[in-house]
This record gives C-alpha cells, structure tokens and sequence, in this order.
C-alpha cells in the first residue's frame, strides 16, 4: 500500500479520510511535546490564556530530541511512549488538535476522544530517532525553553513516516493485529 501524503493543518474531512493502518508521510509544520509542555498547555487551556501555537488543525509529535551535533538541524529524534500524555490528550483535542504522533498504545478514554474530536493517532518507528531526525528540516523552541528537551518546539518535517494507530471510527490497529492471534 501506498503512504498517503498529509500536511498540517488538517481538517475534519482530512482526518476522516485516514484509517487505522494507513502509512503516512507527513510534511510541513509538526509541534514537539512532551509531559511538562502537556501540563502547561492544558493550565493554559483551563485558565483560557493564550497558548504558544494554535492549536487548530495540527499535529503534536510526542518527542525530547537529543541534542543537535555540529551541522546538524536536531539531535536523534524518537517517539516517546504515548500512554504518559492520555491524562492530557483529550483536552487537547477538544482544542483543535488534529494529530498526534507517538509509540505504544493508548488508553480508553483518549481512543474515544480521537472518536468525539474527529483526530487520529499516528506511530512513528521506536529506535529510529536518528533516520526520523533526518526528516526534519527545522526545528526552533517556540515555548518553554526552561524544559530542556521538553520545551515545545516547531518543526518542519518532509517525508516523515507515520501508521495511524487509532482512527477517528474508533479503530485500533493494535487491537485488530492482537485479535489476528487469538485462540478460540
């Protein structure tokens, strides 16, 4: 099967257009976060402040990058396990979050809330960080530089591989792959 080609923002239509299972390629602008940037973006949420990025129609990648070496835009730039951001996940979908990328599953409540909110989650390839970071173009800190390799960064991406996980029809590749090898 051929990787469908995306770019953010996403709409409702887009979105709803991909499926569990489906290969990805994402180009142009995708937000780095991670637990300490959800935790602040959701108070600012609760609070009605204004956020560092809008929200509407993009895509959250959930990534601490490594340091960038000399010549380089970033440093290895893997997935970070997804269940660690599902207390926030739903709120910043209800946001106007579209995407979002990671590794591992989700739980019940943050897979129906890709369902309510019309968003999709992606996985990128564990231990790839450094093919992944390859497919980077940019990256600069737009919020919370104090958090290191948490700090909200905007990257510009071209090519990057992605498997949507969890659809907006409450699909779950995860799931449908396990039921493949059940014994009855």
């Amino acid at each position: 099967m051929e990787a469908k080609r995306i770019r953010a923002p996403l709409t409702d239509a887009d979105v709803m257009g991909l499926k569990a299972g489906d290969n990805v390629l994402i180009s142009g602008v995708i937000y780095a976060a991670r637990d300490a940037a959800h935790k602040k973006l959701v108070e600012l949420l609760e609070k009605k402040e204004a956020l560092p990025f809008d929200l509407k129609g993009q895509f959250i990648y959930y990534v601490g990058p490594t340091p960038a070496k000399p010549g380089q835009v970033i440093g290895s730039a893997g997935p970070t396990t997804s269940g660690r951001m599902d207390s926030y996940t739903p709120k910043i979908l209800e946001n106007g979050i579209k995407a979002v990328i990671g590794k591992g599953s989700r739980s019940a409540a943050t897979v129906q809330a890709f369902q309510d909110y019309k968003g999709i989650y992606l996985a990128a390839t564990g231990g790839a960080g450094a093919l992944l970071a390859k497919t980077i173009k940019e990256a600069e800190i737009v919020a919370y530089p104090e958090l290191g390799p948490e700090a909200i960064r905007c990257l510009v991406v071209e090519d990057f591989p992605a498997t949507v996980i969890n659809d907006a029809y409450g699909n779950d590749l995860y799931e449908e792959g396990r039921r493949q090898y059940v014994v009855k």
